[in-house]
């Protein structure tokens, strides 16, 4: 039995510019914006870095630990978030006190959950809630490739959620532990066409990689020990199951940065990666601007989307939940085919604004209960592509969608206002 074939991907340009010290890499399906990931310079930790921590304290009312990273950040370490080896398998946390696992003066590794970057002054930071203050970090680690993540800690083999035909499941799981030295290895949706050869190289990589982390992982100082995955490395690995045309680099460290990366994940897309041109030396973000790029990203700022046939979106990202109401605008199509092209721009924008947590939409009233399920189940594919993990939970009693996206780093806006006004 073979996996069933997707349709074909829409071809993508990505492009990698530079802008004082910050990294910006844009994906691009024909001329259109479709994602946008951004390492700002004033960033003090970044999502899936890993650090050999040194645990301050335990707060038994939280139920949870302050881990001093690197000397100067401190991470939040919650008790569900610990992974501690007792003989022959490991400790979960939860399933006693965090106070009864750590204590006061241990050293750790730990990686972080989340995307950093201090408050501009402390008045501010006190107004913040705890994990706006403090980075996320858990012992679970992963590490990440093409299409393969690392879970070292996980005693069995996984495939993605995405891959929910049972039977296919459970051939790709098969094939997982059929190689060697793959166990604890979890299968991107990606991969399922995947050549078996490909993916034994990427889980023997990422097994060594592992190797080398344990070896660093020692001493009596709080240190980073690797970076997390940069924006060359989250883009390249998100588009691993699309058909990537051409990677243009606006700077020399760059070009470098992603043929390391395609030489160690992705060898065929070597011939794709297209050396600095001379033209866009000395101008800022060249490359945005000669796709016309900078006009999409500025639009990124407003609370609203123009729809292509005159319907709109209105986006609030408020401390509770992100709420989207679609108007029909001047839009004559029937209620259905309104709220269709809604859903596609908005999947869109959630991955490139990269908002989170609970997702309410106020879309036009269908009138039948076969509309309702019918559109649904339309949604669910049109999120099948953003790389982090997005749950429809149905229609609300007021009849507003309830989705749920669990975002790996700061929302888009906060990284670019960070590079426009950082220090």
């Amino acid at each position: 039995m073979t996996p069933p074939r997707r349709p074909k991907p829409v071809k993508t340009t990505v492009l990698v510019e530079e802008l004082n010290g910050s990294l910006l890499v844009a994906t691009m399906q024909n001329r259109r914006l479709n994602g946008l990931e951004v390492d700002p310079d004033v960033q003090e930790v970044r999502w899936g870095s890993l650090y050999w921590g040194r645990v301050e304290r335990i707060d038994k009312t939280l139920d949870a630990a302050f881990i001093s990273l690197d000397g100067e950040n401190i991470g939040f370490l919650p008790a569900r978030d610990v992974r501690l080896p007792h003989g022959s398998r490991m400790v979960n946390g939860g399933e006693v006190p965090i106070g009864k696992l750590l204590q006061p003066g241990q050293f750790i590794l730990v990686q972080a959950k989340d995307d950093f970057i201090a408050p501009p002054s402390k008045d501010m930071a006190h107004t913040l809630p705890l994990e706006r203050k403090h980075p996320r970090v858990t012992m679970a680690v992963t590490l990440p490739g093409r299409y393969l993540i690392y879970a070292p800690y996980e005693t069995e083999n996984q495939v993605s959620r995405r891959i929910r035909d049972k039977a296919t499941r459970k051939l790709l799981v098969d094939m997982l532990d059929t190689l060697v030295g793959c166990h604890g290895c979890i299968m991107r949706a990606a991969a399922a066409d995947t050549q078996t050869d490909i993916l034994l190289r990427e889980s023997r990589i990422l097994a060594r990689m592992w190797e080398q982390i344990q070896d660093h992982a020692t001493g009596n100082a709080a240190q980073l020990i690797m970076l997390g995955p940069d924006a060359i490395h989250r883009s390249l690995s998100d588009l691993a199951g699309g058909s990537i045309e051409r990677i243009e680099v606006n700077a020399p460290d760059q070009y470098d940065q992603v043929c390391e990366w395609c030489d160690l994940y992705g060898p065929d897309l070597l011939i794709k990666v297209i050396e600095p041109q001379e033209d866009y030396d000395d101008t800022a973000l060249a490359l945005f601007s000669h796709y016309d790029l900078m006009q999409q990203i500025e639009m990124l700022f407003r609370p609203y989307v123009i729809l292509p046939s005159g319907g709109s979106c209105i986006i609030e990202d408020t401390a509770a939940a992100t709420v989207i109401d679609v108007n029909r605008g001047a839009d004559k199509n029937s209620a259905l085919t309104v709220n269709m092209e809604a859903a596609e721009d908005i999947a869109r924008q959630l991955r490139i604004r990269n908002l989170g947590g609970i997702i309410l939409i106020d879309f036009l009233k269908l009138k039948t209960g076969e509309e309702k399920k019918a559109f649904i189940q339309s949604l669910d594919k049109m999120v099948q592509s953003d790389p982090c993990t997005v749950q429809i939970h149905g229609m609300t009693k007021l009849g507003l969608l309830e989705m749920t996206r669990n975002r790996r780093t700061l929302p888009l806006v906060e990284k670019l206002d960070a590079i426009l006004h950082g220090d």
